[in-house]
């Protein structure tokens, strides 16, 4: 039996990243792992320009100016977008420029357009502005020479608008993981079946399982139901194996006597299982392993506790797998509303309902069995009571990993 702890340092030791890279256009990047360093190549902007409607000035040419003494200016002119000032500004003169416009050359400030008012060539100024003030200064948004991008990063829609910035098209990934599924067990029949026998459930787990791998990043294929016979799962899991790169069997990893998981598993390469059982709750009896190098995740079958252990452990082996360089971003800190016992040594995951009010997130407990879908439902995320914790207060500061 391993802690949480302990299963995680087993997750970075045991499984490799995959290494293989392709190249993408950059339109069909979104959600890769970037598999290099990028450099920025030109100055963003390359030119000074206004983040602001208003009128290009020398700052001291400003100072004093207020709603009850204005200070005067000669509009000398104006900068249309996508073109170049026609002259350097002099003292005394203001030109208008439109936001994200040139500024022209002697100039160090602009004011806005709500300050200042343009009477027939004389601008009334009612505020002073300080140097630098609603100016975007050459590089000051990515400059040249600084770094850009890391390997390992997450290509979202910003990395992409960066990249796009410096003219880049096309860019270099990782190969998106393919991740292969299998459900176990004689009472499980396909989504689709209509009229359920006394003591059959549907496939739940082949659809959310599948919809986080899909949502991390990972390609998914679903290999369907295979009946309690160890001979078929052995069968269908190393054939499964051989077309990914990562393999999934929901159910079968307990003790019963017709639970085989842990064995095919141990049968279909080396080193082979490295965690059978882990303190928490719920999903205790998960799997873990490693066939030639290729991660093998034993689910529990009850869906509300595979997706708990699949959020916990199944989200930190497919990072692993993509490259992906990430700290852990999902955790929220909030207010627990009900007191939660605990037992020491075992990490307790409780699913919970956030609830913003009077300025402070609550994490508000939804309390019911493993197998109930309906309480993950009516979640956001999971409060964690750590294994040294005998439980937790009302009105205890706890950690929250949000779903997602």
């Amino acid at each position: 039996m391993k802690t949480v702890e302990e299963t995680f340092s087993l997750i970075e030791e045991m499984i490799k990243p995959l290494t293989e890279k392709e190249t993408k256009p950059l339109h069909e990047a979104l959600n890769y792992i970037l598999a290099e360093d990028i450099t920025v190549k030109e100055n963003v902007p390359a030119f000074r320009r206004s983040s602001v409607d208003g009128y290009a000035v020398k700052a001291k040419d400003t100072f004093g100016s207020s709603e009850s003494m204005p200070g005067f200016l000669t509009v000398a002119g104006e900068v249309k977008m996508g073109e170049q000032p026609e002259k350097a500004l002099a003292d005394g003169e203001a030109i208008y420029v439109p936001t994200g416009g040139m500024l022209p050359d002697e100039s160090d400030a602009v004011i806005m357009i709500e300050h200042c008012e343009d009477l027939s060539g004389l601008l009334n100024l009612y505020r002073q502005v300080a140097p630098g003030e609603n100016v975007i200064s050459i590089g000051e948004d990515l400059k040249e020479g600084e770094q850009l991008l890391t390997a390992g990063m997450k290509l979202r829609s910003q990395e992409l608008g960066a990249l796009a910035s410096q003219g880049i098209r096309e860019v270099t990934v990782y190969r998106k993981p393919v991740i292969g599924y299998l459900s176990t067990g004689d009472e499980i029949v396909p989504i689709e079946t209509q009229e359920l026998a006394i003591g059959q459930v549907r496939d739940m787990n082949g659809i959310t399982i599948g919809s986080l791998v899909s949502e991390w990043g990972c390609e998914f294929i679903y290999g369907g139901i295979i009946e309690d016979s160890r001979e078929e799962l052995e069968r269908q899991a190393q054939e499964m194996l051989e077309r990914v790169d990562c393999l999934i069997l929901s159910g079968g990893s307990s003790v019963g006597t017709k639970d085989y998981s842990v064995e095919v598993i141990d049968s279909l390469g080396t080193p082979g299982v490295f965690v059978h059982g882990v303190s928490i709750k719920p999903g205790k009896p998960t799997i873990l392993a490693s066939a030639n190098d290729k991660p093998i995740i034993g689910l529990p079958g009850h869906p509300a506790s595979a997706i708990v252990i699949f959020h916990l452990f199944g989200k930190a082996i497919l990072h692993k797998l993509q490259g992906w360089v990430r700290e852990e971003k999902n955790l929220a800190r909030a207010i627990v509303t009900k007191n939660l016992p605990s037992t020491p040594g075992r990490s307790d995951y409780i699913r919970a309902r956030l609830i913003y009010k009077d300025n402070q997130w609550y994490a508000e407990p939804i309390i019911g069995k493993s197998s109930l879908i309906s309480t993950l439902v009516k979640s956001e995320g999971l409060i964690e009571i750590p294994s040294r914790s005998e439980g937790v207060l009302k009105g205890d500061l706890v950690s929250v990993r949000l779903f997602g």
